[in-house]
């Protein structure tokens, strides 16, 4: 034990909190919370049979700790699903896809609000459903508001009393035309509350207010309407007879379970309201040891419910949890908080009956993912093993090109010229290792002597023992003909430096080696033209993204410079409130002036200036 940890394990306080376990360079390794830090952080230094071998791994590597007091175990709870996000320990269980799954927003902040896809939820009055795992069923949900529900679907900024010309849609009936305000709002915010009773799978109400209307219809000889509503009907029961009936006590509930296999652990979470099966998300996780499910599947909830925006009644679980209470408390507060209403989530691991037999359902569809996973992770890897050693063979290597570097230039005519450089090992992107340049010494549209800058910085960084450029390739793939290579070459020759590179035309998806006039053609379907394919595309896409970042800042920075009382300050706040400039020239005066910082004659000045 360290000096460090040794006086702090003897202050540890008796009080809820959440404890950081760290290495001796300062990196988390382990989150936890606990509602006696003294008693809990110190059993990891007790020898107990209890300990897992993992867990006694983790402690042999604990140099300092750091804990953070609260008032209450619910709060420490909260603050460990924060610091998990800010530090990703390794040795907690976190969800191993970082993309940001979609979600369905109404605009409530609009005075006739929209559905729109986002890939983020923010706290900004509008009310948001998700994430959505499957686009199908995102779509299909989009889909049934647009014909039934007959909301809007262009971004036009409307205000009550507008006397715009009505769209395509509304001759399609697939908008109810208040631009033209054809529909008041009173009745228009009435078909906003039946599609958020929808998109939480509770459309008993919409449809029997459409019934209703629809016999009213029928009275009064109105069949065309009638038999409008009755066609809305049909699409709403539609989609419910694909909805499976699971439960017969017809709750709001989520079946979370977790199976483990080796190093791999799939997270299923079945959802089910007024007892339909809704749908179903699929998670891998990190960090989750096969010994250690229970506690797996207590993180896994608390990171799950920070994301998602549906919170039901009931949460039944595969695994007993420790502080299932805390768990509870957590869980309706999250509800309160965005349902705006007052219930509690009831937390349950079911040993019998029905509700194991869902927790059994969930179990099989995890399992199926993940043996859906292994297969294709193996016919992945096959598929790069035989593209390596294709490459090998076909290029003459000395070596297996295990590890494959990739640069394209990107610029506008010269302008805002940026390198970038890819990574594969083992015929998979390694991210980590991706890095960009934004090129300095090269004026105009030059790719050649760009090129050579790139490579330059890059080959002379991992000489000089720079960390983030020590692993050198054994293959270097450059973006371009002949010429793009001979550069490359040259800078490979003036700082001495024997990698094998060689150039990929895209018009013909031509290989060019150093020293040969002919060009290399490999197979349209072998697996290593298939290889140098992604490499390229994705260096081309890592490379633009760059560039039409730095593009767009500048844009809006020229924009934004010439118009008086927006200084600095004042357009840093417009960007970071509005996220971008066809944003800013959406809004209104009023909502101009709501962003940090901004008054009415400014926000009259800006609106002026961006709106001619």
């Amino acid at each position: 034990m360290s000096d460090v940890l040794q006086p702090k394990l003897a202050q540890l306080p008796d009080k809820p909190g959440c404890y950081l376990l760290k290495d001796a360079s300062g990196k988390v390794l382990y989150v936890g919370k606990a509602e006696a830090l003294r008693s809990r952080v110190r059993s990891y230094f007790q020898d107990s049979a209890a300990h897992s071998p993992r867990i006694r791994l983790m402690v042999s590597h604990v140099a300092d700790l750091e804990v953070v007091v609260t008032d209450n175990p619910v709060e420490a709870l909260l603050l460990e699903c924060n610091l998990i996000k800010r530090h990703k320990p390794h040795y907690n269980v976190r969800l191993r896809d970082d993309k940001h799954y979609p979600y369905i927003c109404l605009t409530m902040n609009e005075p006739f609000p929209r559905p729109i896809i986002v890939r983020r939820v923010k706290r900004d009055g509008n009310r948001y459903f998700g994430p959505y795992t499957s686009s199908w069923s995102m779509r299909q949900a989009l889909r049934v508001i647009k014909a039934v529900f007959q909301l809007r679907g262009c971004a036009r900024t409307i205000a009550v009393g507008d006397q715009q010309k009505v769209c395509l849609d509304y001759h399609l009936r697939l908008c109810s035309a208040p631009c033209a305000s054809l529909i008041t709002q009173g009745e228009y915010l009435k078909a906003v509350d039946e599609v958020t009773q929808f998109l939480e799978g509770k459309p008993d109400r919409a449809v029997k207010k459409l019934r209703q209307e629809m016999a009213e219809a029928s009275e009064a000889l109105n069949f065309e309407a009638a038999a409008r509503m009755r066609d809305q009907i049909q699409a709403i029961e539609r989609v419910m007879e694909r909805q499976k009936v699971l439960s017969t006590d017809q709750q709001d509930q989520d079946v979370v379970a977790l199976v483990s296999e080796g190093v791999q652990t799939s997270a299923a979470v079945l959802q089910i309201r007024g007892g339909r099966l809704l749908g179903q998300e699929h998670y891998f996780l990190e960090g989750a040891h096969p010994d250690e499910l229970p506690e797996a599947t207590r993180q896994f909830v608390e990171q799950y419910y920070t994301r998602t925006q549906q919170f039901p009644r009931q949460v039944l679980l595969g695994h007993e949890v420790q502080d299932r209470a805390v768990l509870e408390a957590w869980l309706t507060q999250q509800r309160n908080t965005r349902h705006r209403e007052r219930h509690k989530v009831e937390v349950l691991a079911p040993q019998r009956g029905e509700k194991r037999r869902l927790v059994e359902l969930a179990e099989a569809n995890a399992r199926q993912r993940l043996h859906e996973r292994k297969t294709q992770l193996n016919a992945d890897q096959a598929k790069a093993e035989e593209a390596m050693l294709e490459l090998q063979e076909a290029l003459d290597l000395p070596g297996l090109p295990y590890r494959i570097e990739c640069y394209d230039i990107s610029n506008t005519m010269g302008q805002e010229s940026v390198g970038a450089m890819v990574v594969f090992e083992g015929g998979q992107p390694r991210k980590s290792d991706y890095r960009k340049f934004r090129i300095r010494t090269v004026e105009g549209p030059n790719d050649f002597a760009s090129m050579q800058e790139v490579l330059r910085r890059r080959l002379e960084r991992g000489r000089s023992g720079d960390a983030k450029f020590a692993e050198m390739p054994d293959l270097i793939v450059i973006d371009g003909g002949k010429g793009q290579l001979s550069a490359a070459v040259e800078v490979a020759r003036e700082l001495d430096v024997e990698i094998p590179t060689i150039g990929l035309a895209k018009q013909f998806e031509e290989i060019f080696k150093p020293g040969r006039s002919e060009s290399v053609l490999l197979p349209r379907s072998s697996q290593a033209l298939f290889l140098l394919q992604r490499l390229r595309d994705e260096a081309h896409r890592f490379g633009l993204t760059y560039h039409r970042n730095l593009r767009a800042k500048r844009q809006t920075r020229s924009a934004l410079d010439s118009i008086p009382g927006i200084g600095e300050k004042r357009r840093r706040a417009l960007l970071k409130h509005f996220g971008s400039l066809d944003k800013m020239k959406q809004a209104t005066i009023e909502q101009l002036g709501t962003a940090p910082g901004m008054n009415r004659p400014a926000a009259e000045r800006l609106h002026q200036a961006l709106n001619g």
